[in-house]
């Protein structure tokens, strides 16, 4: 038996993945651990868990990969400071102590990091650097079901390349082009993330979410700071940017050019301006998306594309790709952004470094995405106990039954079951659920469970037979990663009135038979669900089917705003006490808050950072 230890870490989404003779056997990110969103220290805990899952010492791990090489990254920084100087000094004086101190020599931070996992690990010989877009690559293609495919990676930056085509055939996987930085899609996505006031590396997600309520109105300026060709590949003029130098995203010519200065998220609201700011953007990055994806359909005429990298998680512009038909075949990694690299990895030392062959699983080689933590009813029962929880013990189907009919009446509830999802996506084992049929569901998860913005939209989780009676889409969307409309026979169709609201106002609109889990511009972001990967979730849609006639449920990660999804049953019991919540379904248990010690309460609406 060979094993590989995969780690990304030291950015953002630190992670660890464990592959034994190849096959992916556990991956989990770091945050759900330290409880720190986005955490990007050496992965300690997640390295832990993917050891103890696999039984292994770190001794006995064959290899250990790195998911970049940060002697290109120093190269990069070396060489952007140069090239820009003397602009830039302070980012450039600030980066550098790190650097040398740590970031330049780590094979040596990463072996005494290593060391304390096992003091049998005695040599750093078999610690090996990918590089991180192959990682991205990687992580698409190998898991795919695929044999053959074109893969496009895209994200902020790695050391140079910001957007790679690749070609995967069999175990052999190619990068043949890259755009290198500082012309990046991802970049040019999070200034504007910056800009409308959300977080870099985690906003992005809401600059997407509110592109629907604006118009594109200022897609002709944004096209003033690209030089777009019709293959989609692009240049940004640095001009109207501060990331190559400064210590912000955008500077003040970019200010200008769109008539406002960046919002100050802590005194100002988000305005229409921001809603036509959001959607034009997304308008750009789908056109490029699209130019790029038919130039490499036409120049390697693959019918399979792949995608990874951060950008790939905009499931709109994923959707836009499907929708044009441009390939037969779309496989997206789940854990698109830096976490899936410590994944892809391991897969490209597996594969490409050693020449291992490769089984193209037609199911699911990533299990569902359930790669991380799971606990059994005896952990379960003695950590609630140990709280001073009150619950009931049910059996399978009662369970399903109860949960079932307290969705059908609109409960909230927080369901966490089986192994914790890999990714940024809830997928039927953290999440919290709701009746998609409930016109008051989306705005009442926002503001009273998850503390965040009310126009963020929310999932359906659909039973995959039932997919094309209700969504314009006849694929599997496993992940949440594709984007389609509902059916016009769901659909409820505006007034004169109601089409004259601007922004915001449209969210109390009820727009189709499911209005919770249907966006303003009648699109959603599906999960499609099956029995294989995920049995209990798939039951529990099937029983509220069944109840309702509706074969959806609302799906949206168990966490608060600014909080990691949970990932212990103490976790999942303090958002549940933290929130309004109405019922916790934790394996067999049910904890109804009613019946909860009011002094385990807790105050979860200012509890977490902004994100």
């Amino acid at each position: 038996m060979s094993s590989i230890l995969g780690i990304s870490a030291f950015y953002h989404d630190s992670a660890a993945c464990i592959l034994k003779d190849g096959k992916i056997v556990a991956a989990a990110q770091e945050e759900r651990f330290t409880r720190i969103k986005h955490d990007p220290s050496y992965p300690h805990n997640a390295i832990e868990f993917v050891l103890r899952y696999a039984n292994l010492q770190l001794s006995e791990v064959n290899q250990i990969v790195f998911f970049e090489k940060p002697f290109l990254k120093f190269e990069r920084l070396l060489e952007t400071y140069v090239a820009f100087a003397p602009k830039g000094f302070i980012s450039f004086a600030k980066a550098m102590p790190l650097w040398i101190k740590e970031k330049l020599f780590q094979k040596n931070l990463l072996y005494n990091n290593l060391k304390k996992h096992d003091p049998n690990f005695k040599s750093d010989k078999n610690i090996f650097f990918s590089e991180h877009h192959l990682s991205h690559a990687a992580s698409a293609f190998f898991p795919s079901p695929f044999d053959e495919a074109v893969v496009l990676t895209a994200d902020g930056v790695g050391e140079w390349a910001t957007t790679t085509v690749a070609v995967g055939k069999d175990n052999h996987l190619e990068i043949k082009k890259e755009i290198h930085f500082p012309h990046s899609l991802g970049l040019l996505y999070s200034a504007f993330t910056y800009y409308t006031g959300f977080k870099v590396n985690s906003g992005e997600y809401k600059l997407m979410g509110l592109a629907p309520y604006g118009n594109p109105i200022y897609e002709d300026k944004i096209k003033k700071l690209i030089d777009l060709k019709e293959d989609g590949t692009f240049r940004l003029d640095q001009k109207y940017f501060d990331y190559a130098t400064g210590l912000t995203m955008t500077n003040k010519k970019f200010s200008y050019l769109f008539g406002q200065k960046p919002r100050d998220p802590q005194n100002e609201k988000i305005t229409q301006f921001h809603m036509d700011i959001a959607s034009s953007i997304q308008k750009v990055t789908e056109e490029i998306m699209i130019k790029l994806a038919k130039a490499v359909r036409k120049e390697y005429n693959i019918k399979n594309l792949c995608l990874a990298g951060g950008v790939a998680l905009n499931c709109v512009a994923n959707g836009k790709i499907l929708k044009e038909k441009i390939f037969d075949n779309i496989w997206i990694q789940p854990a698109a952004g830096d976490a899936g690299g410590s994944l892809g990895a391991a897969l490209a030392l597996w594969h490409i470094e050693q020449d291992k062959p490769r089984e193209v699983n037609l199911d699911d080689d990533m299990n569902g995405s359930y790669l991380g933590a799971e606990f059994t009813h005896e952990e379960i029962e003695k950590e609630l106990k140990s709280i001073g929880a009150k619950f009931d013990k049910l059996d399978y189907e009662e369970l399903i039954n109860k949960t079932s009919e307290l969705l059908s009446n609109e409960k909230a509830i927080g369901w966490f079951q089986g192994r914790m999802e890999f990714g940024p996506r809830a997928l039927g084992g953290r999440s919290i659920l709701g009746d998609p049929r409930s016109d008051k569901m989306q705005k009442n998860l926002n503001l009273k469970v998850k503390y965040r913005e009310s126009f963020r939209p929310f999932a359906p989780s659909i039973l995959k037979e039932d997919l094309s009676s209700w969504f314009d889409m006849n694929v599997d969307s496993p992940y949440m990663l594709l984007v389609a409309n509902i059916n016009s026979d769901k659909k409820i169709e505006m007034n004169e009135e109601q089409k004259k609201l601007f922004g915001i106002d449209k969210l109390n609109i009820k727009r189709s038979e499911i209005p919770a889990v249907t966006h303003v511009d009648y699109s959603a972001r599906i999960q499609t669900v099956n029995k294989k990967t995920n049995k209990r979730y798939y039951d529990l849609i099937s029983k509220f089917k069944e109840k309702t006639g509706c074969p959806i449920i609302v799906n949206t990660s168990f966490n608060v705003r600014g909080e990691p999804i949970v990932n212990t049953p103490k976790d999942a019991f303090n958002c549940f006490m933290g929130t309004e919540l109405d019922y916790l379904v934790i394996g067999d248990y049910m904890l109804e808050k009613s019946k909860q010690d009011s002094n385990l309460r807790k105050d979860y609406s200012k509890k977490f950072e902004l994100d």
